[in-house]
């Protein structure tokens, strides 16, 4: 048996922008996705906090140190500049591994610059 488990987050990031004639996707500062352990065009579940709404997208690399969180194509209907956000990873874990699996989960300031990092 396998489980889905959170591999990695970041948590309240500031969308910079939204752009609704990019085929799709988000793009994010690569220091981000790194710290989270997220991959490049991996899959990921966008929570929004400013308005509740919630979607699945794939992430693109963005300009490294830049802080940058752009919704991409159809999605820019779910997010606006200035909505916070939290970008979700995750992974599927056997479940002998299950109890011993911690994700990593990365805190933002309202500029995206990492806070801290917390591996649980």
């Amino acid at each position: 048996m396998r489980f889905t488990m959170l591999a990695g987050k970041i948590h309240r990031a500031t969308v910079t922008e939204s752009n609704l004639d990019y085929e799709g996707s988000i793009t994010m500062d690569t220091d981000l996705l790194e710290a989270a352990r997220i991959p490049l065009f991996a899959q990921v579940q966008v929570y929004n906090i400013t308005n509740g709404e919630r979607f699945e997208t794939y992430t693109m690399p963005g300009e490294r140190g830049s802080g940058e969180v752009v919704v991409n194509g159809a999605a820019a209907h779910k997010a606006s500049k200035g909505d916070l956000i939290i970008v979700a990873c995750y992974v599927q874990v056997k479940s002998k591994d299950a109890d011993s699996h911690r994700p990593t989960l990365v805190y933002v300031d309202g500029k995206n610059t990492i806070t801290h990092i917390k591996y649980n």
